[in-house]
């Protein structure tokens, strides 16, 4: 706990405090209402207004309840004894989270893989060539716009491409790298019809295009209007159907845009707490629970190194050009453009059915970023894709423990035999 802070996250830090907080706030509620037989607070007794409506509490945290209150309804407690014990319950939870987080920011761990040559720049971006002068069609990989290229060569023995480069295949990595004065007024169409087709222009034949998240429509739309320059295509995690499976979620995050104008105004993009903090909606006692959880690892193992490299990943985001945050807020997740075939690019619609080359789609079973509904329905718009579906998360898929069963291998064999 002497050590020296090392990082500032999670971030935006006060929100996940709050978030932590309200948590126990509804608890603390619920330990003050009359109990059932059965230990549980009484609902409709306490607030006969809600018509037996419960007050907003995780389903943990009610099966918690359920568990303090049978106990002590079996110990012939009073009924002021389930409030003390939930109260005492909350506090070793808030505890934890503090030390989880103070054990986060002063973990040793630092990023020390060095990076590969550079054979192409423009501005931010760079093209990183992670096996040079590797036989075959080189595998050039888009990672998403909001956030670092690096998950994708997260950290020894987790890195993608440094497998794939293992294995004689030609890894590429476009960086997008942070938005300048000029990134500041692009629009996805600046990034795709421009940087992206200017860095496929710069090597010398036909790539694989492999798009991850919201990389995964960037490469999409590149590779339909550079068939020329592209062999086949893999997709990634990435979306198509953004009414999939919560439309009200998504219309719920494009209905923010209002708020978030004066924001972008001011400075141009979408910066990364703001970002973060729409993250933090898809599950917000996520974060808490994971740091209690960082809390009781062993600092020196291999899994407390993952944990914050991931994390770290995770905090060191790349703020949104403000036109591609009014785009992809409004025109995907508000309008569904994509799966509506309303989405253009330099005037023309992005449809997958237009694509006659190979295709490879990873659709994790457990993402809650991208739902798997709205993964296949890019699936079923292709002709004739190769669907995988990963046992694995949005991030476990490409840099979890599990991630050479999920991904890796599978998209391996999937390239050696194009």
């Amino acid at each position: 706990m002497t050590a020296p802070l090392r990082r500032r996250g999670p971030r935006p830090l006060p929100l996940h405090l709050i978030l932590g907080a309200s948590r126990g706030m509804a608890a603390i509620a619920s330990a003050a209402m009359p109990r059932l037989p059965d230990g549980s607070p009484s609902w409709s007794s306490a607030w006969p207004g809600l018509n037996g409506a419960a007050p907003r509490i995780s389903p943990a945290g009610l099966a918690e309840a359920r568990r303090i209150g049978a106990a002590l309804a079996a110990a012939n407690q009073p009924a002021e004894a389930f409030q003390a014990a939930v109260i005492r319950r909350l506090l070793r939870a808030d505890r934890a989270l503090l030390a989880g987080i103070a054990a986060y920011r002063r973990h040793p761990y630092m990023r020390t893989l060095a990076d590969p040559p550079v054979i192409w720049a423009e501005g931010g971006s760079r093209l990183l060539d992670y096996a040079s002068g590797a036989p075959g069609t080189p595998v050039l990989f888009v990672p998403s716009l909001i956030n670092r290229a690096e998950v994708l060569d997260l950290m020894p023995g987790r890195s993608l491409l440094r497998h794939l480069a293992a294995q004689g295949q030609r890894p590429l990595l476009l960086d997008w790298g942070w938005p300048g004065e000029v990134e500041r007024g692009f629009n996805l169409t600046d990034y795709i019809a421009g940087r992206l087709e200017r860095a496929l222009a710069a090597l010398p034949g036909k790539v694989v295009l492999a798009g991850y998240c919201m990389g995964g429509l960037l490469a999409l739309a590149a590779a339909q209007r550079r068939p020329d320059r592209v062999a086949a295509l893999a997709l990634l995690a990435t979306p198509w159907d953004f009414h999939a499976e919560d439309a009200d979620r998504a219309r719920t995050a494009a209905a923010l845009l209002p708020g978030l104008e004066p924001v972008l105004a001011a400075t141009g993009t979408l910066p990364v707490d703001a970002i973060q903090t729409l993250f933090a909606g898809i599950d917000p006692f996520g974060i808490p629970q994971k740091f209690r959880a960082f809390a009781r690892l062993d600092p020196a193992s291999e899994r407390a190194a993952q944990f914050v490299a991931l994390e770290d990943w995770l905090n060191d985001g790349v703020p949104l050009a403000a036109p591609v945050a009014r785009e992809a807020l409004g025109g995907w997740y508000g309008a569904n453009a994509p799966a509506r075939g309303a989405w253009r690019v330099a005037g023309a619609a992005v449809d997958p059915a237009a694509l006659a080359m190979p295709s490879f789609i990873a659709m994790p079973a457990r993402d809650r970023i991208v739902p798997p509904a709205s993964a296949r329905a890019l699936a079923e718009r292709l002709r004739a894709p190769t669907l995988h579906v990963a046992a694995a998360g949005h991030i476990g898929m490409a840099a979890g423990s599990r991630a050479e069963a999920a991904l890796w291998r599978p998209l391996l064999t999937w390239l050696r035999r194009l």
